[in-house]
């Protein structure tokens, strides 16, 4: 038991703050913009509020308007609450074009 704690306490101290910022972080401003637009579009076409979505689908008011103004980054389930929610094919949010990635 000893072992594994110690063995547990060399591995999170391995961790240097240096080794953490080699770490790039992945957000695609233009793909969080159209995927914003378009789920409000979907939204307003199946006839929902925010409030609405948000009650149904188990996620805050907040959470929706930040989705929908391209604040933050929704993550996979959430996508995926989202799409049962409105009971549309998860495809359908995907439904966009995105402009090529320049190099």
């Amino acid at each position: 038991m000893c072992y594994n704690k110690f063995y547990i306490s060399m591995n999170l101290s391995a961790m240097t703050p240096s080794r953490q910022s080699d770490r790039k972080l992945i957000f695609d401003d233009e793909g969080i913009k159209a995927f914003a637009i378009h789920l409000k579009k979907i939204r307003t076409r199946e006839g929902y509020s925010q409030s609405q979505l948000a009650f149904e689908s188990g996620l805050s008011l907040s959470q929706i308007a930040r989705i929908e103004t391209a604040r933050i980054n929704p993550t996979i389930s959430t996508v995926f609450a989202l799409a049962r929610t409105l009971n549309v094919p998860l495809s359908d949010l995907f439904n966009f074009q995105l402009s090529p990635k320049e190099k």
